[in-house]
């Protein structure tokens, strides 16, 4: 297995609006994405793909992460990028992906909000947010 590699966040929107074929998928948790906020690839004429890697409050894996995949449209011929708060979960999601038949996965480095800066918050130093990419609240 190749591996799941680290695209910018930047790079990542460029393949999006490069690649008719190109998904954006969101594996945080539904109060992460109520909360926080959701990227919006909407001006690319496309929508996030939303995919709990664990599930709120439990944090337990998605069992049926794979299938909620298939169900979403994806295809082994897919090329997935993963999302999630900073990198970490994506990385295990792409993993699971490329394991489950979708071997074009990459990770979103730095996720959505990126780590944490000086005064502990998150969302200034990398990643989706600091790189002033389109997102909203939900």
């Amino acid at each position: 297995m190749p591996g799941v590699p680290d695209v910018s966040p930047r790079a990542t929107f460029q393949a999006l609006a490069e690649d008719p074929e190109a998904v954006l998928v969101d594996v945080r948790t539904d109060a992460e994405w109520n909360f926080v906020g959701v990227p919006d690839v909407s001006e690319l004429g496309k929508q996030v793909v939303l995919i709990p890697w664990q599930v709120y409050p439990t944090m337990q894996m998605n069992g049926a992460f794979a299938e909620h995949l298939r169900r979403a449209g994806a295809s082994p011929a897919s090329k997935l990028y993963f999302i999630c708060r900073s990198g970490a979960r994506s990385l295990a999601a792409g993993q699971a992906a490329q394991a489950a038949g979708f071997p074009h996965a990459f990770n979103v480095a730095d996720g959505f909000e990126g780590p944490v800066d000086a005064e502990g918050h998150r969302g200034s130093v990398a990643g989706w947010k600091a790189d002033g990419l389109p997102w909203r609240q939900r």
